[in-house]
């Protein structure tokens, strides 16, 4: 066994083997851009080697300065993790030139099956089911219209070397064919630098089965059961599970054989995936592709079988044997994952970034993540910021396991697909074990929307009973007010800084807190329970709720609900648009903690009374600065993109002396 491991990967995988090696008694060497250098990855590794810019094609997708990285640092084997140069032969070659063990399958195993076109061909002779279409050599536009027309619409066009939905374009319409194949062909030669396509037959509403195998180099192989990835959007798996639900034991079984009997005419030696699509209806399967690496549902493998298979990946790369029999495998009951994402879902999954400020996973999950408080959700990669693994005895339990370790999810800081999973979970067909790749579009056919709440409301009960004196004027919510007690404010009216009209207005009475809302009012008390939760009292009814305030920003979350708000009283919101500067008219001064947007003066110029000196931004409101005397600018103290204090001192004047 070779003792130091460099692993050519980030985020959540590069955390799960850095944690396997480290439980084998491996050194371990991170590698990592400029936009993961406080990445956890690279703080858990022994060492750590940074290989270049934020855009991948600088950094991860560069063999070699991952074959620098290693002989560097005198690693003597690579883990290439999946995605980025797992399935590159390139790096395979640059590993057995250095004499690196390389911790994947053999070259031409990967060579064969990173081809869609070859993998189709190779799949065949090995007797496994395909779906008809064309992959012949000729790749005209003219040929692969043709052979489309040949097949019978649908039909779906792919790209020979793609993965991830990429470079594929289901057709219905022979109309669209022409447009489908060029933009197919464009995207793949983009994104894989190989324009090649293949057109198959559409299976419509099918579901997407996937077989788990493991090899060794002398000759042994076997299957880990069946995985079902039929939850998906943009052809990218969602939900993942294990064991298939409402497969007949005949199919499981032509399923393991026809993937066993791929691998095994490819001598495959590794951890590695074969996938079918099936018919949801017959469960008549055919071939899809074989993914020679890891795969990023290979948690829910692991639960249902007890193994760590980046271990065995491991120990198969340095030589050892198989340990295992096929009957020594167990299947034991049923495993979900969930990948959370940084993204909208109610906008079309749309990506989000930004920096975490709270992230905690409940005891009940299990959490594959790259993340921790304080990392920040850049651009540079994928939006997947975590895997949620629910093992219970049952599918019935798993599910319920999941879903609610989702309601007791704490994420503040990014948008998440966290309540959009949780409803998926929820669904009838999903229950039913019934999903299948159409289950999107069939249950939100326009689209999913998370379901309305009254989060404002609960935003200025939070910022109402906030224990934290406050850091300025701006910040304070009593800053404005009249106040009744001791030190209770009267009435307040908060209101979202974005939308000033929605608004909501507290006061403190006797029995709790009167809230006015839109003509309706009603008594609650509110408290924080804990750092980050809120207790909110209705009618003798308690709700707990997850609420961090940053500033003038309100993060809640809750079992049905995940929201910011921006909020601001209505006296500061005033304040902001009466500014009054007329007691010290040689001075602009910053009337509240904000951005310098725009300077419109230089030192020297001349000003008159009323002129616009300074825009800055608080809090969304942007707020012209305005001389109240004419005069001179003498100097300049601040510059565009400064943030400033409240009070700070943005340009002195010398005052033009009155004519008598």
């Amino acid at each position: 066994m070779f003792d130091s491991l460099l692993i050519a990967n980030r985020g959540e995988i590069a955390c799960h083997i850095i944690k396997t090696a480290r439980k084998m008694g491996l050194r371990t060497v991170a590698v990592y851009s400029d936009a993961d250098a406080q990445a956890l990855h690279v703080q858990m590794a022994d060492q750590a080697v940074h290989i270049g810019a934020a855009p991948a094609t600088e950094s991860y997708l560069r063999t070699d300065r991952i074959l620098e990285a290693a002989r560097k640092t005198g690693a003597e084997a690579i883990h290439p993790g999946y995605g980025f140069l797992s399935e590159q032969p390139d790096l395979v070659r640059g590993c057995a030139e250095m004499s690196l063990t390389w911790v994947g399958p053999h070259l031409e195993a990967i060579t064969s099956m990173g081809s869609k076109i070859e993998a189709k061909q190779i799949a065949e002779k090995a007797g496994v089911p395909c779906i008809p279409g064309y992959a012949g050599a000729d790749q005209s536009d003219d040929r692969l219209i043709a052979a489309a027309l040949d097949i019978g619409l649908p039909v779906m066009v792919k790209a020979s070397a793609g993965g991830g939905g990429k470079g594929m374009r289901a057709v219905f319409d022979e109309a669209d064919l022409a447009a489908a194949i060029s933009s197919a062909r464009q995207e793949a030669k983009r994104s894989f630098g190989d324009d090649r396509l293949l057109v198959e037959k559409l299976i419509q509403n099918p579901r997407h089965i996937e077989v788990q195998l493991l090899g060794d180099k002398h000759g042994h192989l076997i299957h880990l059961f069946e995985r079902d990835c039929s939850v998906q959007r943009h052809h990218q798996k969602l939900l993942e599970e294990a064991p298939a639900p409402n497969l007949r034991d005949d199919t499981r079984a032509a399923l393991y054989e026809a993937a066993l009997g791929l691998g095994r005419h490819i001598a495959y030696d590794s951890t590695g995936t074969v996938e079918f699509i099936m018919d949801a209806e017959t469960e008549a399967f055919h071939f899809l592709e074989m993914n020679t690496r890891l795969q990023v549902e290979h948690t829910v493998t692991e639960e249902i079988t007890g193994l760590d298979l980046v271990e065995w990946q491991l120990r198969v790369a340095a030589g050892a044997p198989l340990a295992l029999a096929q009957d020594q495998v167990t299947c034991t009951g049923h495993a979900i994952e969930a990948r959370l994402t940084a993204e909208d879902a109610s906008d079309g999954f749309r990506p989000d970034t930004g920096t975490l400020h709270h992230w905690s996973v409940g005891p009940e999950l299990r959490c594959d993540s790259g993340i921790q408080k304080g990392s920040v959700i850049g651009s540079s990669y994928d939006s997947m910021i975590a895997k949620l693994i629910a093992h219970g005895g049952d599918r019935q339990m798993a599910c319920q396991k999941l879903a609610k370790g989702l309601e007791r999810l704490e994420v503040a800081g990014v948008t998440t697909n966290r309540l959009f999973l949780r409803d998926a979970l929820q669904r009838d067909r999903f229950r039913a074990g019934r999903a299948t790749t159409e289950f999107l579009p069939e249950e939100w056919p326009e689209g999913w929307q998370a379901a309305p709440g009254e989060t404002l409301t609960l935003a200025a009960l939070a910022l109402h009973v906030q224990p934290k004196p406050a850091r300025s004027p701006w910040q304070s919510i009593g800053g404005f007010r009249l106040l009744l007690g001791a030190g209770h404010p009267a009435q307040t009216t908060y209101l979202n800084a974005q939308d000033p009209t929605q608004r909501v207005t507290l006061a403190e009475t006797p029995d709790g807190i009167e809230v006015s809302r839109e003509g309706v009012v009603e008594t609650v008390q509110a408290s924080w329970s804990a750092p980050h939760e809120l207790t909110v009292t209705r009618d003798d009814l308690q709700h707990r709720m997850g609420a961090l305030i940053d500033g003038g920003v309100v993060h809640l979350w809750g079992k049905d609900f995940d929201a910011v708000h921006e909020t601001v009283t209505l006296g500061d919101f005033n304040a902001a648009q009466q500014i009054d500067t007329s007691a010290t008219p040689d001075r602009i001064t910053a009337p509240m903690p904000g951005l310098i947007v725009e300077l419109r003066t230089r030192p020297g110029a001349e000003v008159a009374e009323g002129d616009t000196l300074v825009v800055m931004e608080s809090m969304k409101l942007l707020m012209e600065l305005k001389a109240n005397a004419a005069g001179t600018v003498a100097q300049i103290q601040t510059d565009t993109g400064e943030t400033v204090e409240a009070g700070s001192v943005l340009v002195r004047l010398n005052l033009t002396e009155a004519e008598g």
